[in-house]
């Protein structure tokens, strides 16, 4: 764990076999460019880390993750080589976490967006405050929604909800996210880190090879979608080359609805 000291997240250990994986950056923990590129690597470091039975996710003040950086955005717009680079770190951050063997439990209070909303979906047990705001922006911003949502959330929650939520980008709180089931569990947010704790204490006392198979025989049901995962991807980043996508970043920046023609 060295070499994030100074990265923008924090890594604490309150208790035996928990690691605390803490989103700490600006602008609501926003996933800038470093963020982005290490994001995919630190599970296979935790996963060789034997001090580690369980990953606990949450946010540092105000939101677990407010999302992707539109400096960021811009880059991947103008620059050929930002775009493809970023696909891939996307690609692997997904395939990472399916395959990683330990579990992780995400605490999600405030926006939960971009790449943070992947971890937080991602998660084996996810769960969120009542006043979480958890939404999808793609089709705001211009471009398909790719990265998790199009393999993840029909399974998490039905087709029906998954189109509604991933087509309009309207936000939910995490009562509404629960109640379509979308998360594991929704709570009052005082209660969130004791509840998340509790649940992370509960799997690192529990019987380690048996959670580790349990997991991996239902993430069987993600590895089974990687063809529709990898197509939904790429379609995302295609639209990066388009023009509905700078009129997305223009609007957010504005401040305004977005006029696409």
């Amino acid at each position: 764990m060295e070499r994030y000291k100074k990265f923008p997240m924090r890594f604490e250990r309150h208790e035996y076999g928990i690691l605390e994986m803490i989103f700490d950056g600006p602008n609501l923990n926003a996933v800038d460019e470093k963020v982005h590129a290490e994001l995919p690597k630190i599970w296979s470091v935790i996963e060789n880390d034997p001090q580690t039975r369980v990953v606990l996710v949450r946010g540092e003040g105000r939101a677990f993750s407010a999302g992707g950086s539109f400096d960021l955005i811009d880059d991947q717009i103008n620059d050929y080589g930002v775009r493809m680079r970023v696909y891939y770190e996307t690609r692997d951050l997904v395939k990472n976490m399916i395959d990683f063997k330990k579990p992780v439990i995400s605490a999600i209070h405030g926006p939960a967006v971009g790449a943070g909303l992947i971890v937080a979906m991602l998660s084996d047990i996810s769960i969120a405050a009542r006043s979480a705001k958890i939404v999808d922006g793609h089709t705001r911003l211009g471009v398909a929604a790719g990265d998790h949502a199009s393999m993840v959330w029909p399974l998490l929650c039905g087709m029906a909800k998954a189109k509604y939520y991933l087509m309009t980008c309207k936000p939910m709180n995490g009562e509404t996210a629960e109640r379509i089931g979308l998360v594991s569990l929704c709570v009052d947010e005082e209660k969130l880190l004791e509840t998340a704790r509790e649940t992370a204490r509960d799997l690192a006392n529990g019987a380690q090879e048996a959670i580790t198979l349990t997991k991996y025989a239902m993430n069987s049901w993600y590895r089974q979608q990687m063809p529709l995962f990898d197509a939904s991807l790429a379609l995302e980043f295609l639209g990066f080359g388009g023009p509905e996508v700078v009129e997305g970043v223009n609007s957010h920046r504005q401040k305004r609805p977005p006029k696409f023609v």
